[in-house]
């Protein structure tokens, strides 16, 4: 069987070695400052706007003031990068959260015709690996029992996700599925959400068999009890996620990591641009961040700046290739 492994989507690129920096020298601390979350409250992008952002932006005094947080939700994300390209082109104090499913989307055309060079990339602070989680009653014991049901009866077994129809967490789905043996990808059942709270809903109440999503979205409902891990899809286990089996060692070679980051509108001047990369690294390389990542269930992954344009680009190119493989994009 082919080998399967989504790692590509993150190790492309350069890794930033970062150094804790001021703000950019000479230009004083944003006041009055706003991150854009992407999809309503719950999700990874939530996360990252509220915490990496609103939390330790002003805790590490690297802005001016407390940062509003908005919640825009719609159309996996587009609603959100259609309102900055559009009607905030030139706000210096907008960052936007983002990660590996804004840049699966714009290799998917799902936000139409924008393109990588209508924002621009500042830089990314960790990385999300996938999950796959049950209720904790569910008849699913292990990921063998769950890719059994979809190979028998896959309408049986509804996945849920935060993604829309062919996007980050549906492809971890088809992947693991792909590995598993599976040849008709479309029989899965993945049903879209516009964020990953009100998926995990779905999985909790009984209505969906499976939640396919990151690990920072499981944290609070796994530590409540009201969920089993079946897989991670990273090469090694997630300490937040106790002991909780990777897909390898189940015989799965399935890794996706979804890096968390943020972009800026394409039309603010450069000073402003290389002052939110300095904030951003500064954030990463924080003990602060380092507790909460772990925290969160987020691996170390960091990349700024220029380095981390070029690693979306190629994320973009190489989720172009692999969604035409699956079929989900011709």
């Amino acid at each position: 069987m082919k080998k399967i492994c989504i790692t590509l989507l993150i190790v492309l690129g350069v890794v930033g070695v970062a150094f804790i920096t001021p703000a950019v020298s000479g230009q004083k601390k944003l006041s009055g400052t706003e991150c854009l979350a992407p999809a309503g409250a719950g999700g990874g992008w939530d996360f990252t706007c509220r915490v990496p952002a609103a939390q330790l932006m002003q805790k590490l005094d690297l802005i001016d003031g407390a940062m509003k947080v908005v919640n825009m939700s719609g159309s996996g994300g587009g609603k959100a990068f259609s309102h900055v390209v559009t009607t905030r082109n030139t706000d210096e104090k907008l960052i936007v959260a983002a990660s590996a499913a804004t840049a699966t989307r714009l290799a998917q055309k799902v936000y139409g015709d924008y393109k990588a060079d209508d924002v621009r990339w500042v830089g990314a602070l960790g990385m999300d690996y996938g999950v796959i989680v049950v209720a904790k009653d569910a008849p699913y014991k292990t990921l063998d029992d769950l890719v059994e049901q979809l190979k028998t009866d896959p309408r049986k077994a509804p996945i849920v996700g935060a993604s829309s129809v062919g996007g980050w967490d549906h492809l971890k789905a088809l992947l693991v599925a792909k590995e598993a043996g599976i040849t008709k990808l479309r029989s899965i059942n993945y049903i879209p959400f516009d964020n990953g709270g009100k998926a995990l809903l779905e999985v909790v109440a009984g209505r969906a068999a499976a939640f396919t999503g990151d690990s920072s979205e499981i944290i609070g409902q796994l530590q409540a009890g009201e969920l089993r891990v079946l897989a991670v899809l990273s090469d090694a286990p997630v300490p937040a996620l106790g002991d909780a089996k990777t897909a390898k060692e189940q015989g799965y070679d399935v890794v996706g990591g979804n890096w968390r980051a943020f972009y800026a509108p394409a039309g603010i001047s450069d000073e402003a641009y290389e002052y939110w990369v300095s904030v951003v690294k500064s954030v990463a390389q924080s003990p602060e961040w380092t507790e909460l990542r772990v925290k969160n269930g987020l691996a170390e992954f960091t990349s700024f700046g220029k380095d981390f344009d070029g690693f979306v680009r190629t994320q973009i190119e190489n989720v172009a290739e692999l969604s035409k493989e699956l079929g989900i994009i011709k």
